[in-house]
């Protein structure tokens, strides 16, 4: 596998994202990346199935270049279509899309890597930049008319918040307390202006 040539292919691509998407732009993907990428030397990944996630954390929302709905499937195609020009298996392919498909919300990991993906992928929840990040998404959602109000944005989030667990056992310890609490004070408070 060149993961190294993958990565700036990828890269290069995410580029081509719409404006629209404020939340899953490339930004969002460099993110997951880099949490995934800690997550993976927290769990103890072998450096063979580390490349694996790493390589699902870049395509995890490629397939918003073709679709904003199913886009974990439209993420898959491109996977298959690009990564054999980087030496990647079609076995390796196939996790790769396994991990990029647990990412579907609601998560359904079945495997430790594909754990690591799904809360690389929310790890904002548990995080201080919760506020600042969930505003991009508000944006993307009001931007696509996916949400109208402010009200109906807080109650979701709310619903998401009470849905959401961690599944590794390192963002169990360093994210769960913060997402609660961040859960509480939406219970609590007046809807965000934003």
């Amino acid at each position: 596998m060149n993961f190294s040539a993958a990565k700036t292919f990828i890269l290069n691509a995410l580029e081509d994202l719409s404006p629209a998407l404020t939340y899953h732009g490339k930004h969002h993907t460099l993110d997951v990346f880099a949490v995934a990428e800690r997550l993976c030397v927290a769990e103890k990944v072998s450096k063979n199935d580390t490349i694996l996630v790493l390589t699902a954390a870049l395509l995890h929302d490629i397939g918003f270049l073709r679709h904003y709905n199913d886009h974990e499937e439209h993420s898959c195609r491109i996977a298959e279509e690009w990564l054999p020009q980087f030496n990647y298996t079609e076995g390796a392919i196939k996790k790769i899309c396994g991990l990029i498909r647990a990412t579907k919300i609601p998560q359904s990991p079945q495997t430790q890597l594909e754990e690591i993906l799904c809360d690389a992928d929310l790890d904002y929840l548990g995080r201080a930049d919760f506020y600042t990040i969930g505003r991009t998404l508000f944006q993307e959602m009001k931007t696509l008319q996916l949400i109208d109000t402010e009200e109906n944005w807080n109650a979701m989030q709310i619903r998401f918040l009470e849905n959401h667990h961690y599944f590794t056992v390192t963002n169990q310890r360093e994210r769960a307390a913060i997402q609660e609490k961040h859960l509480q004070e939406l219970r609590l408070s007046k809807p965000a202006r934003f």
